[in-house]
């Protein structure tokens, strides 16, 4: 199951929404607590935090002194260590659930070096020249989401990730929140943005366009929690199935005891000559009889259901070991960048090839190039190898050795 909550657009802020790494960490506490108010003085990597009275905070008012990532820790206990899994990053998400902080930026070509593509930047092919020519000014939204992976009984994980997506076309592009990630490190000062011009309804609908992408990416993580949670809700079952088969040996143990009685009260009926006595047996042997009626059919009731694998019971565990994949907005960020075309200027030893593709300020190239022999698209796995007769890659069977 995937849902989504949290989508309403707050106050605006300068943000970026990134690829969730430490840097990514320190720059959404720093901007949202700047957001809110709050004052921070830094001292490598220790933050003293102040939270003044009045903010519109769940945070306690006072000081925080926050220790950054890898930072080595003191003898200071009151220290709060700060980096994605910690809980003091933890609480300054759940304090910005409704808030979503927001913001503009814009990417051009003249902010941002030209990025050369991986199957380009490995290969032993020289890159000469290179030149962006714009076309459109095109806008797009980066988001940072949480993902909470979690079973109803055992277990849950957070996770943090971000993906950008073209507002018109609908595409998601990559390499746009690495580039945020650059333009808005911390190391290189704030950078300045304004309010998004979006409208609200637009960016809900993004949001649930993205949403599958977001998943996919962890998809690995969901994968292995799953698996986790399957070993676990296993063990159960078969935990309960030996528990049923103990219970049918214990009922089997009680009809062979109920029948013995029964033989020997037949045999006193057979014995007795007294009236009274007689009715007496009769009665403890039908009370033995309906006693032995009722255990049996709770054996086969029992042989039953496992023959069917307990599927009731199984459903009731599975479902309690059940995954469930919360996503949430928890920033936006709306880029305007320029659309346009890349030239590149490629040598070879004594060959040259000019190949022009699709290109992204801040996204890179924006189209996949195949080897001009065996058709196969160049990857970073699958260098261009050659110019040798055109664009050769590395896996091409007809390429020269």
């Amino acid at each position: 199951m995937v849902s989504s909550k949290g989508s309403t657009w707050g106050r605006a802020m300068t943000d970026a929404a990134i690829a969730v790494t430490q840097s990514a960490v320190e720059q959404f506490t720093e901007q949202y607590l700047a957001s809110i108010g709050c004052s921070i003085e830094k001292q490598g990597g220790r933050w003293a935090v102040t939270v003044p009275e009045g903010t519109e905070t769940e945070l306690a008012t006072g000081q925080y002194i926050l220790r950054c990532g890898d930072e080595q820790s003191t003898e200071n206990e009151d220290e709060e260590p700060l980096h994605p899994e910690s809980s003091f990053f933890q609480t300054i998400l759940e304090d910005s659930s409704g808030r979503c902080p927001v913001g503009n930026i814009s990417i051009d070509a003249g902010s941002t070096d030209i990025a050369i593509p991986n199957w380009l930047r490995t290969s032993d092919v020289e890159v000469s020249e290179v030149d962006f020519s714009p076309y459109y000014d095109r806008t797009a939204l980066v988001f940072l989401f949480t993902l909470d992976i979690e079973t109803v009984s055992d277990y849950q994980t957070e996770l943090l990730r971000s993906v950008a997506v073209d507002v018109r076309s609908e595409v998601v592009l990559p390499g746009l929140a690495d580039t945020l990630l650059e333009k808005t490190s911390l190391e290189r000062g704030t950078t300045e943005s304004d309010a998004p011009r979006i409208e609200t309804s637009r960016a809900e609908k993004l949001i649930d366009h993205v949403r599958p992408t977001v998943v996919e990416e962890v998809r690995p993580t969901i994968n292995d929690i799953h698996q986790e949670a399957s070993r676990a809700a296993d063990a159960e079952v078969e935990e309960y199935r030996q528990m049923q088969q103990q219970r049918m040996e214990e009922l089997e143990e009680t009809v062979a005891s109920l029948s013995s009685r029964i033989d020997e009260l037949n045999r006193e009926i057979n014995q007795e000559s007294g009236r009274e006595e007689h009715v007496e047996v009769l009665k403890k042997r039908k009370g033995l009889k309906s006693e032995l009626d009722e255990v049996e059919a709770e054996i086969e009731d029992l042989r039953n259901r496992r023959e069917q694998g307990f599927p009731d019971k199984q459903r009731e565990i599975r479902d309690r070991h059940s995954i469930e994949v919360v996503v949430t907005p928890r920033s936006m960020t709306e880029v305007d960048y320029e659309s346009g075309e890349a030239e590149f200027e490629l040598a070879d030893g004594s060959w040259r090839e000019s190949l022009t593709v699709g290109y992204g300020s801040g996204v890179g190239v924006t189209e996949d190039v195949y080897c001009e022999n065996c058709n196969q698209r160049l990857s970073e796995q699958n260098p261009l190898r050659s110019l040798s007769g055109g664009l050769r890659c590395s896996e091409c069977r007809g390429a020269d050795n």
